[in-house]
């Protein structure tokens, strides 16, 4: 049997090549995600003899229509994916409150890492929670509420009073049911998926606020 050819693959010229950039805008996630993607073998990809990679513009559309018609009840369903709720997260929630006292600003400096690795890790749950469904989901929600427990514990020990904690949860909330709200003004998405996707984020954040409380309550400083 012949070895297989180590060159690249030729990269005809056609207007249904997208290069990178023009594809990952198509699909509407970031060009590493899409890279990823192509690694993964998830979206065939062509490379150029100078190393580029090109997409076929009838299979990244394929695959859009996927996303559109995914597992109802989850981000593909609504056309939304696990990276860009992320980046969208991170860019609301790192903003700054103009009005007001922060309530992160009582968290004691020297517990700032661990609060940030801690708050990291929920928001990843969270995200992995809105774009699975059955087992996947069920798993997401469980340690979300775990950690929102460790998170509510931690507060206390750290001398963060209550009313303050309960700030942070709830202003931590509003990004991501923000960002859904969003999506739901999007063209041509389905409005009623969008609208159990959020009815389940809005439970799951109402277990997670409850659990924080209940571990906040069992812990004294």
């Amino acid at each position: 049997m012949p070895a297989p050819d180590p060159r690249p693959v030729l990269d005809p010229a056609a207007p249904d090549r997208l290069a990178l950039g023009e594809a990952s805008r198509l699909l509407g996630v970031d060009p590493d995600t899409l890279r990823r993607w192509a690694d993964e073998g998830r979206v065939p990809a062509f490379t150029t003899p100078g190393g580029h990679r090109r997409f076929e513009r009838h299979a990244l559309e394929g695959l859009i229509v996927a996303r559109r018609t995914g597992p109802h009840g989850a981000l593909a369903g609504v056309g939304a994916t696990a990276d860009r709720l992320s980046a969208a997260y991170r860019r609301r929630y790192g903003a700054r409150r103009t009005a007001g006292p922060d309530p992160r600003d009582t968290v004691p400096a020297a517990t700032h890492d661990a609060f940030r690795t801690l708050g990291r890790r929920l928001v990843e749950a969270l995200v992995r929670h809105a774009d699975a469904t059955g087992a996947d989901r069920a798993h997401a929600e469980r340690e979300a509420v775990g950690l929102a427990a460790e998170l509510g514990a931690r507060t206390a020990t750290a001398g963060v009073p209550l009313a303050d904690g309960v700030a942070m949860v709830i202003a931590a909330r509003r990004p991501l049911l923000a960002e859904l709200r969003a999506i739901a003004r999007r063209p041509g998405v389905d409005a009623g998926a969008v609208a159990d996707l959020y009815d389940t984020a809005t439970g799951l954040l109402d277990r997670i606020l409850l659990a924080f409380v209940e571990a906040h309550g069992g812990r004294t400083p």
